[in-house]
């Protein structure tokens, strides 16, 4: 966590330094200093990662580096906000206001010498010990442990067809040897599947060789090789004299002639299976190894050619049959605690681990409610009080983290319990925490998408929703995951969470070092008690219904977080826009909820501002704000019909447009007038873009041109959404004529959402000529007519489909016109006579949703269904059928 704290303190003083050095006046020498000793901290901490898991004494430099950072940017920061007021004060006030300048200049020098000398005082230490660890000096070394799993053989629920399924994958396939991956979150029961098919008679009598080992994150060759000649029972004392090298040649000729199943248990890194694999011959006798993992990654790699297995979490029924087993034995539940049994067991969230330890806990007491029913109030609670039986299982996965991961895995316990949390929502945020770096000429969001790839392929964080593209809409993580999030939030002094009402007074005891306050729950009283967070940086609101807050109880934000970065309000709702926000200069992340018309021009002064979130009850928002003039900002989401204005000022003629905007990613939703070259030609890297409104103003021509023209420079767009809101009036009075041809589309188009445009089915070879087209969603009323033909030729790309509601009763196709479809949804198309049945030629399709349709169409949908069933080149299809309501 150091780490990231002395890296984003770093970035936040070089932007200073070459942006607003104007700000630093009178310490801009101090601060350059400060930058130099702090550069020499963040090289001891890349040097001493490895060290800090074996020594305390690294360890303990590592947190006072923490602790003297955390002061440096609070320092730092609460100079720039005074400087920033001191800079926007008229020049009458700025000479009242001289003198407390100078006391600032100089005390803020004062504490910067300070923290120099407390620095330079770590760094000597830094040096005398780690001379003293490597000359073999006195030091207390953290001993690893390494301790095989305790696998659980009796009352085990679930894994029957589990055990089937890797049994058969064992069995069957190929001569040559092959991998066979199981991966999973931790305590989700891989070792327990895994000695399940190891000790089946099945497998017992397929194989004339078999051996287990349990490898972990500390190992060795030596000991993996030993281990599995030990399991064999093929090993001598001269075995022990061999090296490594020599052990693995040993063991590859024994397993050379004989068909044979490694069980290699628990493999973190694919750098741990290059390291054992020479030793596995690849003989055509059907041997095979089977590999457990948390991380699809290393199974990915040690079989490339088959997907792993992925162990499911345990269902309800499953959840509560296993903790009667644990708790009753043989007994069964008495009536009264069956309901809240179920509770309990459902809060474990399919995690047979969780399951088996809260059932060790119900055994060890009295069988009462009141006891069942504490337990079932806070499951997570008493799960975590025995951590050395989960917790510390679940806490491995995050300790063998890189860094970079592990703070962005940690701040999921910024969300409540059972969050669904938008993905797009998250990237933003760990951008503006500075917890992502750039790395060449790759889009800083598309580095954090990767990260969160990266934590789901280790298991721990759940896929909720895909997008239509295929990448991750939404996510989640399993709540004992989130309680270890929040553990080890606290222990490195990152976030405080308060949960409910009842937290509120722990508020005034929260050490300063915490940088992010999370509110679950009693938004409105919370802020009504007017709390303080001089030192917080990130201020979540989070509630089940947005709330109407009085003036009085929200006009105190600004002077009780002036250093915050990232302020989340959606939950609370404004009456009129709070302008003392924009005093609060370090902002990156700002959304906010109102029944406001306007976005005031101050906003501009947020000249950290990268991300824009308001949600408006208001049909129209006018944005004031010279968004051109702020250097760092990146996304635009606004509700309502929203109207952009251009750069205020002249531009240079002598050098390029001093208004270009190319960190600039997205724009939702503004007035199709916005679409001006003067605003489109200045956000050349524009990635997403939303308008709503009378689209016919967007497309007719004047003088031989439309503002569409201009969408057509947008070489980076990707996803256009184009809503034709045209209220009051009927869509069908202002509705527009045809698109526009299709070159004068954005050439790297790949997503489309099309609402209200009524056109004719006959322009929808326009969209299938757009060369890169993947996705294409047409919601209510976007087509009219009740037959489509589509043309030969289009649509080449497109593996996403989805209709709304129309009056189309007869659709005319064939697979070749939909030659990479993936994915069909209908909705509401109540009058759609029948699914073109051609469909079921085309063999990328996956997956038909039918929402409301008429019987007939749905009886279509279902001989399509069959036949790629049936079809010689389906057999192995996952092709999957919804059609709801499901008695149709």
């Amino acid at each position: 966590m150091a780490d990231a704290v002395v890296e984003f303190l770093l970035a936040n003083l070089k932007d200073l330094l070459l942006y607003h050095v104007d700000l630093l006046s009178g310490v801009k020498d101090q601060v350059e200093s400060l930058h130099r000793e702090l550069s020499l901290m963040k090289a001891f901490l890349k040097d001493s990662r490895e060290k800090r898991n074996e020594y305390e004494y690294v360890r303990e430099l590592v947190r006072q580096i923490t602790d003297v950072t955390y002061e440096a940017e609070d320092i730092i920061d609460t100079f720039v906000v005074n400087a920033s007021m001191q800079k926007a004060r008229s020049t009458i006030r700025k000479v009242f206001y001289a003198f407390d300048h100078t006391q600032m200049l100089r005390s803020v020098s004062e504490q910067i010498k300070s923290i120099k000398v407390r620095v330079k005082e770590i760094y000597d230490k830094k040096m005398f010990g780690i001379q003293s660890i490597e000359s073999g000096g006195p030091s207390r070394k953290i001993s690893p442990r390494k301790r095989a799993p305790v696998v659980e053989e009796e009352n085990v629920v679930g894994f029957d067809e589990e055990a089937r399924t890797v049994i058969e994958r064992l069995t069957k396939g190929p001569e040559q040897l092959e991998v066979i991956s199981v991966v999973g979150m931790g305590g989700l029961g891989k070792t327990t599947l895994a000695k399940k098919v190891y000790t089946d008679p099945s497998i017992e009598y397929h194989f004339y060789i078999r051996a287990w080992y349990y490898m972990s994150q500390q190992y060795s060759r030596r000991e993996v090789f030993l281990g599995i000649l030990d399991s064999m029972g093929h090993i001598t004392d001269q075995t022990y004299k061999m090296n490594d090298d020599r052990l693995a040649e040993e063991l590859c000729g024994y397993l050379r002639s004989n068909s044979y199943l490694i069980v290699i248990d628990d493999v973190w890194t694919m750098d741990a299976w290059n390291d054992i694999k020479m030793a596995f011959p690849n003989t055509a006798c059907g041997s095979r190894i089977l590999l457990t993992s948390r991380n699809n990654e290393v199974a990915m790699h040690a079989n490339p050619y088959s997907y792993p297995h992925c162990l499911r979490f345990l269902t309800d029924e499953e959840s509560w049959e296993l903790l009667c087993k644990k708790v009753f034995r043989e007994g069964s539940c008495p009536p009264e605690l069956q309901e809240l049994g179920r509770r309990i067991s459902k809060r474990c969230g399919g995690l047979p681990l969780a399951i088996v330890v809260v059932s060790g806990l119900l055994s060890k007491r009295e069988k009462t409610r009141d006891w069942w029913n504490k337990v079932a109030e806070s499951v997570s609670t008493y799960v975590a009080k025995d951590p050395k039986q989960c917790m510390d299982v679940l806490a491995l996965s995050y300790k063998h983290l890189p860094d970079h991961l592990k703070v962005c895995f940690i701040y999921f316990a910024a969300f409540p319990e059972d969050f669904e949390i938008p993905v797009s929502k998250l990237l933003k945020l760990w951008v503006a925490e500075g917890f992502i770096q750039q790395i060449g000429q790759e889009s800083i969001e598309d580095i954090a998408e990767e990260y969160l790839v990266d934590l789901v392929d280790r298991n721990l964080v759940i896929v909720e929703k895909k997008r239509a593209n295929g990448r991750i809409k939404s996510c989640r993580i399993h709540d004992m995951l989130r309680d270890l999030c929040i553990r080890e939030g606290a222990e490195e002094k990152f976030l405080q969470v308060i949960k409910g009402i009842q937290d509120r007074a722990s508020l005034t005891s929260i050490p300063n070092y915490y940088r992010r306050l999370c509110i679950h729950s009693h938004v409105l009283e919370f802020v009504s008690s007017k709390p303080s967070g001089p030192h917080v940086r990130s201020f979540f609101c989070f509630s089940l219904d947005e709330r109407d807050v009085p003036r009085e109880h929200t006009a105190f934000i600004h002077e009780a977080f002036k250093l915050v970065r990232i302020l989340d309000l959606k939950s609370i709702t404004f009456s009129r826009f709070p302008n003392e926000i924009v005093q609060l200069v370090h902002l990156r992340f700002l959304a906010l909820s109102g029944h406001f018309k306007v976005l005031p021009s101050a906003i501009c002064n947020l000249w950290n501002l990268q991300t824009l979130v308001i949600g408006t009850t208001s049909r129209n928002l006018d944005i004031l704000a010279d968004l051109w003039k702020m250097l760092q900002f990146r996304h635009l989401h606004t509700s309502g019909l929203s109207c952009l204005h251009g750069p205020r000022a002249e531009t240079r003629k002598d050098s390029e447009d001093p208004f270009v905007r190319r960190n600039i990613q997205t724009i939702c939703t503004v007035v199709p007038e916005c679409c001006t070259e003067n605003i489109l030609a200045r956000t050349p890297n524009l990635k997403k873009l939303g308008i709503r409104g009378k689209l016919l103003t967007l497309v007719e021509e004047r003088g031989g041109t439309s503002l569409f023209d201009n969408l057509a420079k947008l070489d980076h767009l990707e996803t256009l959404k184009l809503l034709n809101d045209t209220f009051p009036l009927h869509p069908s009075q202002c509705n527009i004529p045809c698109l526009p041809q299709s070159y004068k589309f954005p050439p790297n188009l790949k997503k489309i959402t099309l609402s209200d445009t009524l056109l004719d089915w006959v322009h929808m070879s326009t969209l299938g000529m757009l060369p890169n087209l993947e996705v294409l969603k047409l919601k209510d009323h976007a087509f009219k007519g009740s037959q489509w033909e589509p043309l030969d030729g289009g649509f080449r790309l497109l593996r996403v489909l989805q209709l709304g509601r129309s009056d189309l009763v007869h659709w005319h196709a064939s697979g070749h016109h939909f030659p990479r479809i993936e994915r069909v949804v209908l909705k509401h198309c109540t009058y759609l006579e029948e699914i073109p049945y051609g469909f079921w030629e085309v063999s990328a399709l996956q997956n038909m949703e039918l929402y409301w349709p008429k019987p007939a169409a749905a009886v279509s949908a279902r001989l399509i269904q069959q036949q790629k069933q049936q079809g010689q080149r389906m057999v192995n299809s996952a092709f999957k059928l919804l059609i709801y309501p499901p008695d149709l």
